[in-house]
């Protein structure tokens, strides 16, 4: 008995160094049973095979005594082995966070102004940096090396709070998933209405009526992320993080040049110290848009909903997830406030009050129609990767579900293998398949019906940041290290927490007054 345990653990580790996370647990397992025939186990050993290969990998680690690092294939969690480092995270967040929210900037800055507008984006910068910081020390419950993993952000928020509070976090996650989902086809959409309004313009001139219906376009969009949805799960899609994050920079660059090239033109900065002036909008107007603005800035940051899920892409310590999530975190808010601060005062500075709602679409600029149709295909390809990179999330919530209600399913449960390239295998699930289609169709459905870009980029912003980002961290972090009631530490981060909200509240407010406005004359499936 004890020789077959030895013979057992020798397989799971020679078949180990010929596993990799792409190829899966079921390559794992059919090399195993190669190592079983080629020692002559026998009846007994196959028996023994099946029994195991019966077993979730947790299981099979456990009985076989490779936790905590020592199988090649399997971390000490028996899940696959995560290979993620401080650049591919670094990767997924600037995809999350460089998205679309960046081409506002110009018109949130130009309703705040010169003193206004940098000093809240600097502001929301912290803010999100610390938050994050405050999260990413909720990975593990307990050692930070060792403690129990939470793979999701609800399994964070379940670990350390009481049950209503994990309803209400999952409720708001998914539903913000679901509106990111909706801007971002939004966004593409506008993108690609601007290449070809671009080339309609160079042709027929800047004063060419040049209407598109956007509809087409979102219908392209959606066809495109039915494709890229079946990518199963968030570690396989590091590579689409990563040319998302060239394309963001890309794009960025490129509208910061613009802007540049346009001050020059101008013979001088634009704007003033306090926005948009009253005469050139009510009152009113200027109220209900400056909140609208604390919207954006703060859609433009928003990534902590899926930090959690990016945290557990990370290779096991040493060193510890958290630290490693820290410094990406720390990597990419720097980079981003950067870029943030450069496209957006830029874009304020070279259109003044006329600064366009979408620095690159709102046509401010018209020529080199070249170099606008580059960036905003840039736009379009990143914003494919940004999906998927908030998606995915969603989509293994709903399959996690599914599978702990109906476990016997085959609909659900089965996995088809395959063939593709280099030995690899496509584990094509019904379920998956049938689900995330719906999904994107239903998002770019409900996309069609309200292409509002600044309005649905500040709400989404607003009703997001301050649950999310701050609320949430916040009290799992004060419960994690259990900071006293009432100690100086914990009034200073309820006093960040009530802030925070106030801020919310009022962006919303801004943005739903928007959208109202917008419905008045708005005409679904027309030309613009």
């Amino acid at each position: 008995m004890v020789e077959t345990q030895h013979t057992w653990e020798r397989c799971i580790r020679v078949a180990s160094s010929h596993c990799s996370t792409a190829v899966g647990i079921s390559v794992c397992r059919s090399q195993i049973e190669e190592h079983i025939s080629m020692s002559k186990m026998g009846e007994n050993g196959a028996a023994n095979y099946y029994q195991h290969a019966a077993l979730a990998p947790v299981e099979v680690s456990l009985e076989l005594g490779l936790q905590h690092g020592a199988s090649k294939c399997f971390d000490d969690d028996g899940r696959l082995k995560r290979t993620g480092t401080v650049w591919t995270t670094s990767a997924h967040i600037i995809t999350a966070v460089i998205g679309s929210g960046v081409l506002s900037l110009a018109w949130a800055i130009g309703q705040l102004g010169w003193v206004a507008g940098p000093a809240v984006m600097l502001l929301f910068s912290f803010v999100t940096y610390y938050t994050s910081a405050l999260l990413a020390d909720c990975y593990r419950s307990g050692d930070p090396n060792t403690g129990r993993r939470n793979y999701t952000y609800m399994d964070a928020v379940q670990a350390n709070l009481n049950g209503i509070k994990v309803k209400i976090c999952g409720y708001i996650q998914y539903l913000n998933i679901v509106g990111v989902a909706i801007g971002y086809t939004i966004a593409a959409s506008i993108s690609m209405v601007a290449i070809k309004k671009s080339n309609c313009f160079n042709k027929e001139g800047d004063d060419s009526p040049c209407q598109v219906n956007s509809t087409p376009y979102m219908v392209m969009f959606g066809v495109a992320e039915i494709v890229f949805s079946q990518i199963p799960d968030f570690d396989q899609i590091s590579w689409l993080s990563i040319l998302a994050a060239i394309m963001s920079f890309t794009y960025s660059s490129i509208g910061l040049v613009l802007g540049i090239i346009q001050v020059i033109q101008n013979g001088g900065i634009k704007g003033s110290l306090t926005g948009i002036s009253i005469g050139t909008v009510s009152q009113m107007d200027k109220i209900w848009r400056s909140l609208q603005a604390f919207g954006e800035i703060a859609y433009a940051y928003s990534y902590s909903i899926i930090l959690i899920e990016i945290q557990d892409t990370i290779k096991s310590p040493p060193p510890s997830e958290a630290k490693v999530m820290k410094k990406a975190t720390l990597t990419s808010v720097t980079v981003t406030t950067v870029f943030y601060m450069l496209c957006g005062c830029m874009g304020y500075a070279a259109f003044g009050d006329l600064a366009p709602g979408n620095l690159l679409t709102g046509f401010g600029f018209y020529n080199p129609y070249w170099l606008l149709d580059i960036a905003n295909a840039a736009i379009v390809i990143h914003l494919v990767g940004a999906y998927q990179v908030y998606c995915q999330p969603l989509f293994a919530f709903i399959e996690k579900w599914t599978r702990k209600t109906w476990p016997k399913s085959e609909f659900i449960t089965k996995e088809i293998q395959i063939p593709i390239t280099c030995g690899r295998c496509y584990n094509l699930n019904l379920f998956r398949l049938t689900w995330r289609t719906v999904f994107v169709i239903v998002t770019t459905v409900v996309s069609m019906l309200l292409p509002f870009f600044n309005d649905v980029v500040g709400f989404l912003g607003a009703i997001g940041f301050w649950p999310l980002t701050v609320y949430f961290p916040v009290e799992m972090y004060i419960v994690q290290k259990k900071i006293p009631k009432w100690s100086t530490r914990w009034v200073c981060l309820q006093l960040l927490s009530l802030a925070c909200l106030v801020i919310t509240v009022a962006s919303a407010a801004g943005s739903v007054a928007g959208v109202v406005s917008d419905l008045k004359v708005y005409r679904p499936f027309k030309a613009s």
